[in-house]
């Protein structure tokens, strides 16, 4: 079966069998993971694999369908798929936790890079809190796409 219909306990015992048991999640985060649908996989994957790296994400699993999980080692939280269901676009809006504002800044120069659209480039956005940092750009579906940290200053 392709991975974006295996059911979560055939991706738990894969995810397992190439990582080990899984972490002890809390409950700090209400979301488990994300799965989008690309119409270029090739293109989103190579815009992926450079703005991720520099909030230190990473791809860590892949099946073929063509299916990639990235994430922090060992679990994969952020999935990318080919394209299956629906016509049309429906924006979605992604937020990815940085470190610090250095890679905010990194996470925009990466996108930059690869030929994203700058949404807005990287600030401080006191209208969400004194010290929301976060930069936006589109994805290659135009997606809404962001690098967030939300540490002041001197503890980034």
């Amino acid at each position: 079966a392709q991975a974006s219909r295996r059911s979560p306990t055939d991706q738990a015992d894969t995810v397992s069998q190439l990582t080990g048991p899984a972490p002890p999640r809390t409950v700090a985060n209400m979301l488990d993971h994300l799965s989008i649908q690309c119409a270029d996989m090739e293109k989103s994957a190579t815009f992926y694999d450079a703005v991720l790296a520099t909030i230190g994400g990473q791809r860590i699993m892949e099946f073929d369908g063509p299916t990639i999980g990235y994430g922090v080692p060992p679990m994969p939280d952020f999935w990318l798929g080919q394209q299956e269901t629906g016509e049309g676009f429906r924006e979605s809006h992604i937020a990815f936790t940085a470190p610090d504002r250095a890679a905010v800044d990194q996470f925009l120069q990466a996108a930059i890079e690869v030929g994203a659209e700058v949404l807005h480039q990287a600030r401080v956005w006191p209208e969400y809190h004194p010290n929301y940092y976060g930069a936006f750009v589109r994805d290659p579906d135009g997606n809404n796409v962001e690098a967030v940290c939300h540490s002041p200053v001197d503890e980034a």
